[in-house]
């Protein structure tokens, strides 16, 4: 299990998506999902400036759980997660992740499970800036 994680991090910098997929590389593998979480210009109905992202101390703890989670089943060969942290623009990812198995399904399955429980789990939190100068934070608990 541990050794099917193969990236997890929480960063300031640019993600990229190359290195997501370089990590979950894997001849065993017939098959990689793939997700990327981009910054989009609205939200609700009301237009989005820019956001930014702040992460609890302890949320790459909280990351590595739900990667853990994922990898339980033996057929998930190999698995990535960045999540970007820090003011970002329209357009910019914010979360990339990949999951490599065995079989295609458990691939789209397991790839659906990891970004839905990081973005449940994960101490992570969204500050928008919308274009009428309003601001409002997202997925504090």
């Amino acid at each position: 299990m541990g050794d099917a994680i193969r990236l997890l991090d929480i960063r300031a910098e640019a993600l990229s998506s190359d290195e997501v997929l370089a990590a979950v590389s894997d001849p065993a593998a017939g098959g990689t999902a793939f997700f990327i979480g981009t910054v989009r210009n609205h939200d609700q109905n009301q237009p989005v400036d820019r956001l930014s992202y702040e992460a609890h101390p302890d949320a790459l703890d909280h990351l590595r759980r739900v990667a853990e989670r994922v990898c339980s089943d033996p057929a998930v060969t190999a698995l990535a997660a960045v999540h970007r942290v820090g003011d970002l623009k329209i357009g910019d990812a914010a979360v990339i992740v990949a999951v490599a198995a065995a079989h295609r399904d458990v691939a789209f399955a397991a790839c659906r499970q990891l970004i839905d429980e990081l973005k449940a789990e994960v101490p992570i939190w969204k500050h928008q800036h919308f274009t009428d100068g309003a601001s409002e934070w997202v997925g504090v608990r």
